[in-house]
């Protein structure tokens, strides 16, 4: 009930906020719509998914803090505003819309209005991810290790070569670090 309290304050301030800085366009954001909990799972290679508690998130904290201008709300990044302090409500909220998973892909690259100006200071989707996280979550005091959130899965271990395929300690001590 406090969670659909917060999401209803959140919209109400949402569409308030649209309806006085110009004229009228639909919410990128429905609070009723909003999920309770989000699957972040771009890194499965190596790590499970991590299962976002979106609800209590936003228990804590205001929507436009994560989800930028989406919201109608304009940025507070002096980086954004150069070329988004006039942007409107963004057509939807999530995450992988505005920050790609491969920012280097070919596609991608080709599908920017002007190559030339790349968004050299957009971090990538897993960038915006622990950018976001991480720093809150060492501002908060909340968990902020790597695998407070990742639990490492059997590909992961055989890249970062800890688990199962940790090396043996004693061959450290032939000459080795």
């Amino acid at each position: 009930m406090r969670t659909r309290n917060k999401l209803l304050h959140c919209a109400l301030a949402l569409a308030i906020g649209t309806a006085l800085s110009g004229p009228f366009t639909a919410n990128a954001m429905d609070a009723s719509d909003a999920p309770d909990l989000i699957t972040i799972d771009s890194l499965t290679n190596l790590y499970g998914p991590v299962e976002f508690d979106h609800a209590m998130h936003a228990d804590l904290a205001d929507c436009a803090l994560c989800h930028h201008h989406t919201t109608g709300i304009p940025a507070q990044d002096p980086n954004c505003l150069r070329c988004h302090a006039t942007s409107g409500e963004a057509d939807t909220v999530a995450c992988a819309d505005c920050h790609t998973a491969d920012r280097f892909n070919k596609d991608y690259l080709e599908s920017l209005d002007d190559p030339m100006l790349y968004h050299v200071d957009k971090p990538g989707l897993k960038g915006a991810y622990h950018i976001n996280c991480i720093g809150c979550h060492v501002e908060v005091g909340a968990p902020s290790g790597c695998q407070d959130c990742h639990v490492m899965n059997d590909s992961g271990q055989q890249m970062f070569k800890t688990g199962d395929y940790a090396p043996d300690p004693q061959d450290h001590n032939n000459g080795g670090h």
